[in-house]
């Protein structure tokens, strides 16, 4: 049975969507209903999600077999900066079940006949070079700090023992933190959009803002609940991803649903 919401809603021009006020009770509902579509439609997991984990893998063997390991940490923290493109298909899972129509993991290609293909392509675009410029700054915070110690110093001694260590530390996490929350405050409820309606980018991004400006604690809390989540999913070794990311997407589409009219 259909659920009817009655929250207050912010005020909105004819030209943009509305954008409705929610509470931190809505952020349980969303992730219910994530948790209901994660069940119901279990056929995409060995598509969609036994994946991530081995992509996890992946990325640590190359990091620790060559000279990039000190990126291997920002390289499985950055997963969740195009987390909003690799969770498409889970979207698309969510939007039909709500419409009642068939879901099944084979309906995750059908973003790519969207209307909106272009600006979820543009917008893919956009998280990649966050991604590459995090991995950037990850890499000159690491040469400004631990890169300047002799070579052959212990790792853990040099990153625990050290203030070069605890420098990059501090400012490293400061750093991943801003490079987080912006592609959370963008994209938060933008990719939803465009599969939802071909309003084009910047519409769907100013309406992922506006979200946040109506709704700053909510949103902060569920930006506080994805990381916590994928932290806890990727203990051990990234095999948690299994069942978090689907079930984080999924939710995300509600959460979209929510707030967006």
């Amino acid at each position: 049975m259909a659920e009817v919401w009655t929250t207050p809603a912010a005020p909105a021009t004819a030209a943009e969507p509305e954008v409705r006020r929610i509470s931190l009770g809505d952020l349980s509902l969303a992730l219910r209903r994530g948790w209901a579509d994660f069940l119901e439609t279990p056929t995409q997991l060995i598509f969609l999600c036994v994946l991530y984990p081995l992509i996890g893998l992946i990325a640590a063997t190359l990091a620790a077999g060559g000279n990039a390991m000190h990126l291997f940490y920002p390289m499985a923290a950055g997963f969740a900066l195009v987390g909003p493109v690799a969770a498409l298909g889970l979207y698309e899972i969510s939007r039909r079940r709500e419409r009642g129509m068939p879901a099944s993991w084979v309906n995750v290609f059908d973003v790519l006949r969207s209307p909106a293909i272009g600006s979820i392509f543009a917008l893919g675009v956009l998280l990649l070079a966050i991604f590459m410029a995090w991995l950037w700054a990850a890499d000159a915070i690491y040469a400004a700090t631990l890169g300047r110690l002799p070579a052959g110093t212990d790792a853990m001694q040099a990153l625990f023992g050290t203030s070069e260590g605890w420098r990059m530390i501090l400012v490293g996490n400061a750093v991943g933190f801003l490079f987080a929350a912006a592609v959370l405050v963008l994209t938060a409820l933008s990719f939803p959009m465009l599969l939802d309606r071909d309003g084009g980018v910047r519409r769907a991004v100013a309406t992922s803002v506006r979200a946040f400006v109506v709704n700053p604690v909510p949103m902060a809390a569920w930006g506080l609940i994805v990381a916590l989540l994928l932290l806890l999913g990727s203990i051990p070794l990234f095999v948690g991803l299994a069942v978090v990311l689907p079930v984080l997407g999924h939710a995300t589409w509600h959460l979209y649903r929510l707030i967006v009219r």
